[in-house]
């Protein structure tokens, strides 16, 4: 049988303007013509088109097709030796189009705010401290980093149960922070590096890998930061400092 390039064009997803200049260049020239000049195509002219879209496919410039293709054609090269090297480009591209589908999916976690609750839930779990509201700040400080993708993939799942639980956790801890500053224990004591220990943790539980060094960064805001420093100072004036000072402390032991 033979085939019109239009149906050739339809068959193979590609303008006739392509197959046209396919055949100008002599990469595929048409076996047949039709009384009046027409181009036809054969199965063979087929096979060839099939291999010459694989190989665009995977970038190859046409002038490389060409000679790849008229090697295989004059014997030069080994049709199972051809096979083999079309099954390696065509592993090595679908490991190539695997990365570049992670990468896309990090990038969209990384970029997704992390907080899958109603405005009602909100409302409730967080009153009229909404976390949402520094959402642009926090992406333009630190969305760079792999602890704010790490923290944006681990909230985007989190329920109102779970950032419940998270509050729980964290007005537990402010109180018995609290107590131990109202029984005059020093930021480098036991007591206070073991809460400041415990402050670590919570953010490797929910958030992100919290290392000392980004905890002791983290301590240094609490001060430097006047929202961070207001909230602190919130559950007892001090905290903030305090709580820098035993952080401080608690990463030395820990790193010494």
């Amino acid at each position: 049988m033979d085939y019109s390039v239009g149906q050739v064009a339809g068959f193979a997803g590609v303008t006739v303007r392509t197959l046209h200049h396919y055949d100008d260049i002599g990469l595929l020239v048409p076996s047949e013509r039709s009384h009046a000049g027409h181009r036809r195509y054969s199965d063979a002219d087929l096979d060839r088109l099939q291999q010459i879209l694989f190989y665009r496919e995977l970038g190859f410039p046409l002038e490389e097709v060409a000679a790849l293709l008229d090697d295989q054609a004059t014997g030069k090269a080994d049709p199972r030796a051809h096979l083999r090297r079309r099954h390696e480009l065509l592993t090595a591209r679908i490991e190539k189009l695997r990365k570049m589908a992670a990468a896309v999916e990090h990038a969209m976690e990384a970029r997704t705010m992390g907080l899958n609750l109603t405005p009602e839930e909100r409302f409730e779990v967080f009153g009229d401290n909404d976390p949402e509201q520094y959402a642009e700040e926090v992406e333009e400080r630190w969305g760079d980093t792999d602890e704010y993708a790490d923290s944006q993939r681990r909230t985007a799942s989190y329920t109102k149960e779970d950032w419940k639980r998270i509050q729980a956790e964290a007005a537990d801890w402010g109180e018995r922070y609290g107590a131990l500053m109202a029984a005059d224990e020093p930021p480098a004591g036991e007591a206070a590096m073991t809460l400041a220990e415990e402050h670590r943790q919570h953010i490797c539980t929910w958030f992100y890998e919290c290392s000392y060094e980004i905890h002791r960064c983290l301590g240094e805001m609490y001060v430097s930061d006047e929202r961070f420093k207001a909230f602190y100072d919130a559950l007892r004036p001090g905290l903030a400092e305090h709580l820098r000072d035993a952080i401080v402390a608690n990463a030395a032991r820990h790193t010494a």
